[in-house]
């Protein structure tokens, strides 16, 4: 075998140490090739939102308008245990309803203000007022006209 000389590599030893030293602007680069990526492949439109796509639109609300009903409850003892913000049932019983028997006028109506009673109101029953949806107010008002009140606490 004959004799060769031996084979150097220019810069073989000091490759690892610029390596390191570029290492930064190596990834800087890299971070913002993939980010000009990301908003070429995004969304065309202009009004679309990023992230998961909507199956359905979701439908505004319109706020319920509430109102202050103001109801006798035929005992006033019942009355008396009420405090302003307490949610109640209202039913209605009497030969009035169907059958004689109670029907459910309103639910989950809250109290908002329990005035005092009058000194000759004691046997018609007491008052309390009640915000309830416009729609419900309706058929408390026709309930009292026809019925007999009674307040069930929530």
């Amino acid at each position: 075998m004959p004799h060769f000389a031996p084979v150097r590599v220019r810069g073989g030893r000091y490759q690892l140490h610029r390596f390191v030293r570029h290492r930064r602007r190596a990834v800087a680069a890299g971070l913002a090739v993939t980010a000009a990526a990301l908003v070429a492949a995004g969304p065309r439109e202009a009004d679309r939102s990023r992230g998961h796509p909507v199956a359905e639109p979701v439908r505004e609300r319109r706020a319920v308008e509430l109102v202050a009903a103001p109801v006798r409850i035929a005992d006033g003892a019942t009355v008396r245990l009420l405090r302003p913000g307490d949610r109640v049932d209202v039913v209605a019983a009497g030969d009035a309803t169907a059958g004689g028997e109670a029907a459910l006028v309103a639910r989950g109506a809250r109290v908002t203000k329990v005035p005092e009673p009058l000194d000759g109101a004691a046997q018609d029953g007491a008052l309390v007022v009640l915000s309830v949806p416009r729609s419900t107010a309706t058929r408390l008002a026709g309930a009292s006209a026809t019925a007999r009140l009674a307040v069930t606490l929530c």
